[in-house]
């Protein structure tokens, strides 16, 4: 003969504990729907900038990146632009970081870094000028282009130069006018 035990489960079921009066009446459990639909968020690319005749910009060459920047030429102090590149090295976008005084910008590596982020960018070229006109990199250009290469190092976006603007002729006659840290040899970029 077997006798009963009026032993309580460790964890009583919803039914028992709703006739015991512990809980309110419950709901049925949702079923889940026939169908299910996810909604995922997915990065457009955006399209580089174009000329007016709809060919894409390039950024393949100092130069190049000088004459996109020509504007920084004639400013009274210092101004740091980003120029973010797709895969093929087309502009995606220009984006002035900082605009600092007459002879220093600050520059941290966030700023720097942000637009490319959200850009989905392969590579950036940093660019900035002199208001002097002479190209010639400073102790402090040549430090944030390193902290800057660390950083796209981390991030997995390259900085492929950093290029000073300065004016033609104003370091001797036929200078061109501005100085690529890559091709001066000053800094180790990524390859």
């Amino acid at each position: 003969m077997q006798t009963e035990t009026s032993a309580t489960p460790l964890f009583p079921s919803m039914e028992a504990q709703v006739s015991a009066g512990k809980l309110g009446p419950t709901t049925a459990r949702a079923k889940p729907p026939e169908k299910w639909s996810f909604r995922v968020d997915v990065p457009q690319v955006r399209e580089s900038m174009r000329t007016e005749h709809g060919a894409p910009v390039r950024a393949r060459t100092p130069e190049d990146v000088a004459n996109l920047c020509a504007d920084l030429r004639q400013l009274a102090q210092e101004a740091f632009v980003v120029i973010d590149l797709n895969s093929k090295n087309n502009v995606i976008d220009k984006r002035l970081v900082t605009l600092g005084i007459l002879d220093a910008s600050l520059v941290a590596p966030r700023e720097c870094f942000i637009g490319a982020i959200l850009n989905h960018a392969a590579a950036v070229v940093a660019v900035h000028n002199h208001p002097s006109g002479d190209p010639t990199p400073s102790a402090e250009d040549v430090r944030i282009t390193r902290q800057l290469v660390d950083a796209g190092r981390i991030l997995g976006i390259k900085l492929l130069d950093h290029v000073i603007i300065g004016r033609p002729d104003a370091t001797g006659p036929g200078a061109p006018g501005f100085l690529s840290l890559r091709e001066a040899g000053l800094v180790q970029f990524t390859e």
